[in-house]
């Protein structure tokens, strides 16, 4: 089973901006998955609006990758596929929705992301935008 989902990266002095949702650990990219249909930018604008609390600006969106791995708290072979996509934003980030917590992580926090995330924090890392 594949879990399909977009995010937004959003780096700012070499950290990624990441949100915990309530009662969680980790840490995650902001983004979700696409209502009946949405395409990727349409979903990655509302989910955005609703984690982050922010107007993402559709027309400065641009891919970054899709990236592949073991779903969190799911059972062994049930992966998450997350499309990656960069932006501009206006507005002022807030928490909103379930999320409870904004933070900009750096590779050094890479262990307090999901798993689909460090393969995204990986991929920054090596490209060297991410410190």
């Amino acid at each position: 089973m594949v879990i399909d989902k977009v995010a937004w990266v959003r780096i700012e002095d070499g950290r990624v901006l990441c949100a915990r949702s309530r009662g969680k650990d980790l840490y995650y990219l902001p983004g979700g998955k696409r209502e009946p249909g949405e395409s990727d930018v349409q979903t990655l604008v509302r989910e955005v609006t609703e984690e982050v609390g922010v107007s993402l600006r559709a027309e400065s969106v641009s891919p970054l990758g899709t990236f592949e791995a073991q779903a969190d708290g799911r059972d062994p072979g049930v992966t998450v596929r997350m499309t990656c996509f960069t932006g501009d934003y206006t507005g002022r980030l807030a928490p909103r929705s379930e999320v409870e917590e904004l933070a900009w992580l750096s590779y050094g926090d890479r262990h307090r992301v999901s798993t689909a995330s460090q393969a995204v924090f990986d991929h920054l890392n090596e490209a060297g935008s991410l410190f």
